[in-house]
């Protein structure tokens, strides 16, 4: 992808610094890997926020490039914080199924493209949603009601409106996981259990059960599902733990639009307090929010860190 070249100072005479300036531009690297080749940094971003602070993180990735951004807040899920640094122009704060008061938010702020960073507690998607007029006719149509549908038929209606939904990983190409030893020299684990692990964390998410799963010396201790990572962690502590694996990867068409694996503070913390000591993460999919302070703690406890 090529990034657009910046424009000439402004008024008739050039500096030859500036003149080699502007031509070296096209030399530039690109904002991100994972945007649209004819994409436009002139238009709007509007980053719809959830938990967390992945949002966060995004937010202030846009505005280190200068690309112009908005907020959709989800009530009771997005910081305060964050939407208090956002001027009252340039935010609106709507509940998690007022998917008509998201396109109008999407076409009041002319966004060009919209950003989903971040989660929505998964009993407010099944349980205890008020959808608006918009969303209960999506719902109604839908044959399966999972996060990847629901969250599918939104980006529909998005795109439906001209507005260009991003993958999720734009901007934060630095807070990927990367191939290869991450955190201590290999992994502390044969290979053919890295590649057992690997092989049912792969099945699981082929299945859409979940997207991990905790291996020791060829068995199967935990797999992900519905109650989410950190519990499927704990789960795995139960049992004997040392030459334990955590594995986390993507499904084979995973939609980066809205579903990215995330692993942060929280999870390393919850590894370490089941006493589980290795991890092992798909390289350029899985997302390593707050990657130097991860890798840092990481180091610090003992616990390797691993990109396949």
């Amino acid at each position: 992808m090529r990034c657009p070249s910046r424009a000439a100072p402004r008024g008739f005479f050039v500096s030859a610094a500036a003149e080699f300036d502007f031509m070296d531009a096209s030399l530039a690297p690109p904002l991100s890997a994972f945007l649209p080749p004819d994409y436009d940094p002139q238009r709007p971003v509007a980053l719809i926020a959830g938990r967390g602070n992945y949002p966060t993180i995004t937010a202030t990735a846009l505005r280190r490039v200068g690309v112009p951004v908005r907020l959709i807040a989800l009530e009771d899920e997005t910081s305060a914080e964050l939407i208090a640094s956002f001027p009252e122009a340039e935010r609106m704060q709507i509940n998690v199924g007022q998917l008509g008061h998201l396109l109008s938010a999407l076409r009041d702020f002319k966004a060009g493209y919209a950003l989903m960073a971040g989660q929505v507690k998964p009993k407010k998607l099944f349980h205890g949603l008020t959808p608006d007029l918009k969303a209960a006719q999506i719902l109604f149509h839908l044959k399966r009601r999972n996060a990847e549908t629901i969250f599918g038929a939104i980006a529909a209606e998005i795109e439906k409106m001209g507005v260009r939904l991003l993958d999720a990983r734009a901007f934060i190409d630095d807070q990927l996981a990367h191939a290869g030893p991450m955190v201590g020299r290999k992994i502390p684990v044969d290979r053919e259990y890295l590649e057992h692990g690997i092989h049912i964390a792969r099945e699981i998410a082929r299945l859409d059960v979940g997207q991990g799963c905790v291996v020791r010396k060829g068995t199967v201790l935990a797999v992900e599902a519905f109650e989410g990572t950190d519990e499927m962690l704990r789960r795995a502590g139960t049992f004997k733990t040392d030459e334990t694996l955590f594995v986390k990867t993507v499904k084979i068409h995973q939609d980066f639009r809205f579903d990215v694996p995330v692993f942060g503070l929280r999870t390393l913390e919850t590894m370490r307090e089941a006493g589980l000591g290795a991890a092992a993460l798909e390289a350029g999919k899985v997302i390593v929010l707050e990657k130097p302070a991860v890798l840092a703690q990481a180091k610090s406890w003992g616990i390797s860190l691993y990109g396949f």
